[in-house]
């Protein structure tokens, strides 16, 4: 019996957390981190937007710069 108590109380613990940590976070929000993934492939962004009809805010791939190297690590 006690065993189950602490269980509620672990899933209770860990669902007022949750709650806590998105007190803040709107529709919105959370719908544009749902699309960050796509945000630094410009294709892929395309076709996020074309399937699901929403705007992926993409940025531009990086450039290489004159006088730097870039290494694939």
């Amino acid at each position: 019996m006690f065993d189950i108590f602490l269980n509620v109380l672990g899933v209770l613990f860990l669902w007022l957390s949750v709650e806590y940590c998105l007190r803040h976070e709107t529709a919105e929000s959370l719908d544009d981190a749902s699309l960050t993934p796509f945000a630094d492939d410009p294709e892929v962004a395309r076709r996020v937007e074309l399937a699901t009809g929403k705007t992926v805010k993409a940025v531009a791939p990086e450039t290489a710069k004159s006088g730097w190297i870039n290494l694939d690590m």
